[in-house]
């Protein structure tokens, strides 16, 4: 009997068809994130991705936020790789994220009491570098919360009182940070050393102000702006983690604990206007509620990936039960001075 062979040939894919994702929006076309889901099962979302790059960056720059659904993105590497698609390169030195031992490049999220919202903010705003890119990926949600809740900080700069505003576009915010009293992360782990000549030229290149205390604890001083605009769309942003810093933002518990135990001025984090006067706490109760009215949440799906335009959008984390199992991964790092500040 002859032996029929069959060939079968996979049909070939248009990368730069429109028609091979989906693109919607959760809530309605003002409101962010942007979802894109694909139309088809053949399509690769990493080759996809270097083939759009353009649309991408294109359709960030208009929603701030875009939610890639139904990709099934839950390894390390595969992040890493979604990662490297929309951005060049990925930001490798960050002391302030646990490492994800699996890859260089990718982190998992800063430990905050899963009890507790982790509250809105750009991140790295606080530092003289900051990523424009910041990346969610979600390998497991949390059994009940655990969202990922969004800000857009445009509407924000537009939304807030206009005397708040001027304000901290006038005078910045003053970040202070203490390491080393047994709350938060050590100076050896931010710094990635045990050098304090080290820490002392990493401070002086970043323009931070330090001075060391007794038993070789740490305290930093930043000034950064409150308000920058966007160095491609120009639009101003609210732009900084006043509300991520100052004590009148905590839950009472956990405000009055820290004050038992400390001064002020000894607090793991506190932040005051650039001239070093309080920023009061009718102002943060003002901008933590401009925050609440604006955010919006989602539930988490395994394999979702959330890419965020970090000038344009804050975020912040809400309490959770169960497992929760994020990645993360930040590129196109910048700084103050590039952008102009």
């Amino acid at each position: 009997m002859k032996k029929i062979q069959i060939n079968i040939r996979r049909k070939a894919v248009d990368l730069l068809s429109n028609e091979l994702v989906q693109l919607s929006h959760l809530k309605d076309k003002d409101t962010l994130p942007l979802v894109i889901k694909p139309s088809i099962n053949e399509i690769d979302i990493v080759e996809w991705l270097h083939a759009r790059r353009e649309f991408i960056g294109e359709k960030l720059l208009q929603n701030g936020a875009i939610l890639f659904r139904e990709f099934n993105i839950t390894t390390a590497p595969e992040f890493e790789r979604f990662g490297l698609a929309i951005c060049s390169e990925l930001f490798n030195e960050n002391g302030e994220h646990p490492r994800e031992t699996v890859s260089g490049k990718v982190y998992t999220p800063v430990f905050y009491p899963p009890d507790r919202k982790l509250l809105w903010h750009n991140e790295n705003s606080f530092n003289h570098r900051f990523p424009l890119k910041i990346m969610f990926g979600c390998r497991q949600p949390a059994q009940q919360g655990g969202e990922t809740p969004i800000v857009d900080s445009r509407k924000f700069f537009q939304l807030i009182d206009p005397k708040i505003r001027e304000i901290f576009i006038e005078k910045q915010v003053m970040y202070v940070r203490n390491y080393g009293d047994g709350l938060g992360l050590d100076w050896q782990t931010v710094f990635q050393t045990e050098n304090q000549a080290e820490v002392e030229k990493k401070c002086q290149q970043n323009d931070i102000k330090f001075e060391w205390k007794s038993e070789n604890r740490l305290r930093t001083f930043s000034i950064r702006p409150a308000v920058i605009k966007h160095p491609q769309t120009g639009e101003l942003s609210w732009f900084n983690q006043a509300q991520h810093w100052h004590p009148a933002c905590l839950d009472v518990m956990t405000r009055e604990s820290l004050f038992t135990s400390f001064q002020p001025e000894d607090l793991p984090r506190n932040c005051y206007y650039g001239d070093g006067t309080p920023i009061e706490d009718s102002v943060m109760e003002e901008i933590c509620g401009v925050y609440q009215q604006l955010e919006v949440s989602f539930p988490w799906q395994t394999g979702d990936v959330l890419l965020l335009d970090n000038i344009l959008t804050a975020h912040a984390r809400n309490p959770f039960v169960g497992e929760r199992k994020l990645l993360v991964a930040m590129g196109e790092m910048t700084s103050y001075t590039e952008i102009g500040y």
